[in-house]
C-alpha cells in the first residue's frame, strides 16, 4: 500500500554514487514518495569496492557498504553496456574498459577497436538497482531495466554520456545522445529500473 495523500512522514535515503546527475534524477522521482535523497558525499562515505562479476553483487555491495556507514536506508544502481560478440563485455567493467583513469572517449574508443571486422553489434544497456532498509537487511529490494541496441562505429549526438553516442535503438534510428531526455528517461535501461523500483516502493514504503 502506498503513501496516503497527505501523510508528512518524510524518509531519508543515501544514494551509493557521487553522480550529480543520479542524485538530481532520484531526488526528482523518489520525493513525491516522502524520501529524501542524500548523496553519499555529504556523508563523507567513500565509495565502495566493485569487484564483482555482476551487476546486482556490486549494487548490493554499494547498498550495504553506503548504509552500514549511514545508518540510513541506501539505494545503489550498478549499470554498463553489454556486447554480444565480445561475450558481454564490457559488462561490469564498462566505467572503466579502457583502464584508469576513467575517460569515456578512451573507452569509446577500446570498444570500436574490439568490434573492428565485427559484422553483429548487437548491445543492451543493463542498470540494476538495489534498496537496502539497513546494512544486513535479508530482503534488498531489487529492480532492473534493460534497453537493447547495436553498437555503430560513428559517434552521433552531443547528449548523453558513456557509450550513448555510438549506442543505437533501431525503433527510432537515434543514438542514446541524441534522444530528448524526457524520451530517453521513458524508454533507458535506468528508466524502466527506477519505475519498476517505485512501484515497489509504492507497495512496501521505507
Amino acid at each position: 500500500m502506498g503513501l496516503n495523500e497527505g501523510d508528512v512522514r518524510v524518509h531519508k535515503l543515501v544514494l551509493a554514487s557521487n553522480n550529480p546527475g543520479k542524485l538530481r534524477e532520484f531526488r526528482r522521482l523518489l520525493e513525491p514518495l516522502g524520501i529524501t535523497v542524500i548523496a553519499q558525499s555529504e556523508l563523507d562515505i567513500p565509495e565502495a569496492e566493485e569487484p564483482h562479476l555482476t551487476f546486482i553483487e556490486n549494487a548490493l555491495a554499494k547498498a550495504r557498504h553506503a548504509s552500514q556507514l549511514a545508518g540510513l536506508p541506501a539505494l545503489a544502481d550498478d549499470s554498463g553496456i553489454c556486447v554480444a560478440a565480445l561475450g558481454g563485455a564490457p559488462g561490469v567493467l564498462s566505467a572503466r574498459y579502457a583502464g584508469e583513469p576513467r575517460s569515456d572517449a578512451r573507452n569509446n574508443a577500446k570498444l570500436i577497436a574490439d568490434l573492428a571486422g565485427v559484422a553483429r553489434r548487437d548491445a543492451h544497456y543493463t542498470c540494476v538497482l538495489v534498496l537496502v532498509r539497513h546494512a544486513d537487511d535479508p530482503e534488498p529490494m531489487i529492480a532492473e531495466g534493460i534497453w537493447d541496441g547495436v553498437v555503430v562505429d560513428d559517434p552521433r549526438g552531443s547528449g548523453g554520456f558513456g557509450y550513448d553516442p555510438h549506442f543505437l535503438d533501431p525503433r527510432f534510428g537515434l543514438t542514446g545522445a541524441e534522444f530528448p531526455l524526457e524520451q530517453k528517461n521513458e524508454i533507458s535501461h535506468r528508466g524502466i529500473a527506477m519505475r519498476r523500483l517505485i512501484e515497489r516502493l509504492r507497495q512496501r514504503p521505507l
